[in-house]
């Protein structure tokens, strides 16, 4: 860990992100949690090195697929030169072994997405809590506790009536929507589902942060309501 070590000190945050609107959106979430300051935000691993040999960075928010290499490789990099950011890796990947490479490589938390900026605040402050932990432990109990503050609860219960893969559905129905989004028919007719099931699906992403919703007046001068993803 570098930087900012002391007691009430900002955590400085640089996001690596290539896609814009996630990495805009990442950067209000971390901006969003007390304690913490985005200081730069790259699109590539070429983008983050620039940034790191200009910037003091504390803790890097990193995607693993970036246009000019695996953001391990990234990592793995950044060690070699010197660099001692941590990492929260920010991915849809789920394969552990790359989570087990990851854990070598200064990796202290992984966020899958789609994500909440509730599961990214959780993240952080897990992380701001960790990295606080100071002094020498007295016993092993102490350094089980410290540790234990990097790991996550299980996963929030969604709304009852709710389930897990048909929002999976929903949520890459709506990832793969053009910038202006869609409408709840739309949605429905590419998922495989009624439209008022696709719309409960919908607005559970726009409560939680994910999406947003917005009226759009088609010929007829009636307003559809329309929806347009916003996490990484």
């Amino acid at each position: 860990m570098t930087g900012a070590e002391g007691s009430g000190a900002e955590i400085r945050v640089l996001v690596v992100e290539d896609d814009p609107v996630a990495a805009d959106a990442h950067v209000h979430y971390v901006d969003r949690v007390p304690g913490f300051r985005t200081v730069g935000k790259a699109h590539s691993g070429a983008e983050a090195r620039r940034v790191l040999d200009r910037t003091e960075v504390d803790l890097l928010l990193l995607d693993l697929y970036l246009p000019d290499g695996h953001g391990l490789q990234l990592a793995r990099s950044l060690r070699a030169a010197g660099h001692q950011a941590d990492v929260i890796a920010v991915t849809s990947a789920r394969d552990l072994t790359v989570v087990r490479e990851g854990v070598s490589l200064g990796v202290v938390q992984y966020v899958l997405k789609p994500f909440t900026f509730a599961t990214l605040r959780d993240r952080l402050v897990r992380y701001a809590e960790f990295r606080g932990a100071a002094g020498e432990a007295g016993s092993q109990d102490e350094v089980d506790r410290a540790l234990a503050t990097l790991r996550s609860p299980g996963p929030a219960a969604l709304p009852k009536g709710l389930s897990a893969p048909t929002l999976e559905r929903v949520t890459q129905t709506l990832r793969a929507a053009t910038p202006e989004g869609l409408t709840a028919t739309a949605a429905a007719a590419t998922a495989g589902l009624s439209r008022i099931t696709a719309r409960r699906y919908l607005e559970h992403l726009v409560a939680t942060g994910r999406a947003a919703r917005s009226p759009q007046y088609g010929q007829v001068g009636r307003p559809e309501l329309h929806y347009r993803w916003l996490s990484g």
